[in-house]
C-alpha cells in the first residue's frame, strides 16, 4: 500500500529547492514525482548575503528571509503535488530541510541555523510539515551533519560488498557502509564539492555553475595552488566533522591565491581536483577496505569531476545511486522526506557514529495540519 512523503531540500548550491514526492509503502523508496522551484536571482543573493555575513541589519534581513523560503517551500510543495496528480490529502507529511545560513558546531556553544518557516509550510500546504532536523542532534553533542547517511544505510547497505556513497552537493560527504553488519556505519563532510566551482565561475565568468564541467576541463591544473588547497586544515581533521560557506568561500581561495597568476581556466580546473582529491583522500584514509563508489547529489552531472575521481580512485568501482534504485538529484530530498516519516513514528534518524551525537535521538519539531 502506498504511503507518500514529500521531502523539500535547498543545500548550499543555492540554487534552488529539491521538492520530491517518495512512495514509501514497499520495500524500496520510489520517487513518485519530483521537481525544482529556481530561486530568482535576487533571492539568491539575498541569501548568500546573508550566509556570508555581509547584509547589514542581519536580524531584519533573517526574519524577512525566514519568511520568503517559508513561502518559497510551500509554493516548491504545492506545484509538485499538482504536477504529481495526487490529491493533497495524500500525503502524510512534509520534510523540509529548510536552507542553512551558519553551521557553527565546533565553537563554544554550538549552533546551526536553517531558515524557511515551519508554519508557513503547514499553514499553505495544509499538510503537517516536520522541520528543524539539525539542531536536536547538536543538541546531543553532534556536528548536526551529515544526516543524510542513514538514509543511505536503510537504501544502499549490503552484505555482498563494502560501499561508500558519496553526495556532491556545495559540500562534500562521504558515508561509509560496511559489508559486515556488526560494523558501524560512519561517515563525515570531506571538504567542498561544488561550492568554490560554482563561486569562481560566477565571479570571472558570470555563469552560476559550470555545466558538465567543460570550462575545468579546457584548464590546466596548477601544482602549487593544489598544494596550497591541500593543505588546509580542515581536510586533515579526523571524523565526524562538517564543514560549510563559513570556511570554504571565496575569501578562503583569495588567500590560497595570494602571489600566484594563472588563466582563470586553469584555477577552475585546479579546484576541480581538489575537489576530487579531498574526497579520495579522505575515503582512502577512512575506508580503504571500500569496493564500490555510489555518486549522488548535483555533482555527479559534472563529467570533469567524475572524470577527475576516477582517474583518483584506486581500485574501487564508481557508480551513479540511479544504478542502484534512485536518481543522484533527488536523494537529499527523498532523504528527509523519509525523516518525516521516522519522526512521526518516534524513531530517530540520526547515526552518532556519523555524527558524534552522545545517542540516537528523534529528529526535528512538528507542525500540524489544521
Amino acid at each position: 500500500m502506498s504511503e507518500y512523503f514529500l521531502g523539500l531540500m535547498s543545500g548550499t548550491s543555492l540554487d534552488g529547492i529539491d521538492a520530491a514526492i517518495v512512495d514509501f509503502g514497499g520495500s524500496f523508496p520510489t520517487i513518485y514525482a519530483a521537481h525544482t522551484l529556481p530561486f530568482e536571482p535576487e533571492l539568491r543573493q539575498a541569501i548568500l548575503s546573508l550566509a556570508q555575513g555581509q547584509t547589514t541589519h542581519e536580524i531584519e534581513a533573517l526574519g524577512t528571509l525566514d519568511t520568503r523560503l517559508g513561502e518559497h517551500f510551500a509554493q516548491a510543495a504545492l506545484d509538485l503535488i499538482e504536477h504529481s496528480g495526487l490529491p493533497r490529502d495524500a500525503i502524510r507529511a512534509i520534510g523540509s530541510h529548510g536552507q542553512t545560513i551558519r553551521h557553527r558546531p565546533d565553537v563554544q556553544n554550538p549552533f546551526t541555523l536553517q531558515i524557511g518557516d515551519p508554519n508557513i509550510i503547514a499553514e499553505h500546504t495544509g499538510i503537517t510539515t516536520v522541520a528543524d532536523f539539525r539542531r536536536r542532534d547538536i543538541a546531543a553533542g553532534g556536528q548536526g551533519a551529515p544526516l543524510v547517511p542513514a538514509f543511505h544505510a536503510m537504501c544502499f547497505r549490503t552484505p555482498a560488498e563494502n560501499r561508500a556513497i558519496l553526495n556532491i552537493g556545495g559540500m562534500a560527504n562521504l558515508t561509509i557502509l560496511p559489508a559486515d553488519a556488526a560494523t558501524a556505519v560512519s561517515g563525515s563532510d570531506t571538504g567542498p564539492g561544488n561550492v568554490l566551482l560554482d563561486a569562481w565561475i560566477s565571479r570571472t565568468q558570470g555563469s552560476s555553475f559550470d555545466a558538465e564541467g567543460a570550462w575545468a576541463a579546457s584548464g590546466t591544473v596548477i601544482p602549487a595552488l593544489l598544494e596550497r588547497l591541500m593543505n588546509e586544515p580542515f581536510l586533515r581533521g579526523a571524523p565526524p566533522k562538517s564543514t560549510g560557506r563559513e570556511l570554504f568561500q571565496l575569501d578562503w581561495l583569495d588567500r590560497q591565491l595570494h602571489g600566484l597568476t594563472a588563466p582563470a581556466a586553469d584555477v577552475q580546473a585546479t579546484l576541480c581536483t581538489f575537489t576530487a582529491r579531498s574526497i579520495t583522500d579522505a575515503l582512502h584514509s577512512w575506508a580503504p577496505q571500500t569496493q564500490r563508489l555510489l555518486v549522488c547529489g548535483g555533482g555527479a552531472r559534472n563529467l570533469q569531476l567524475m572524470n577527475v575521481l576516477r582517474a583518483e580512485l584506486t581500485g574501487i568501482t564508481l557508480d551513479s545511486t540511479a544504478a542502484h534504485g534512485l536518481e543522484p538529484e533527488w536523494i537529499e530530498a527523498a532523504a528527509f522526506a523519509w525523516m518525516a516519516q521516522e519522526t512521526l513514528a518516534s524513531r530517530p534518524s540520526n547515526i552518532p557514529s556519523v555524527t558524534g551525537a552522545r545517542h540516537p535521538v528523534i529528529l526535528g519539531g512538528i507542525y500540524l495540519a489544521r
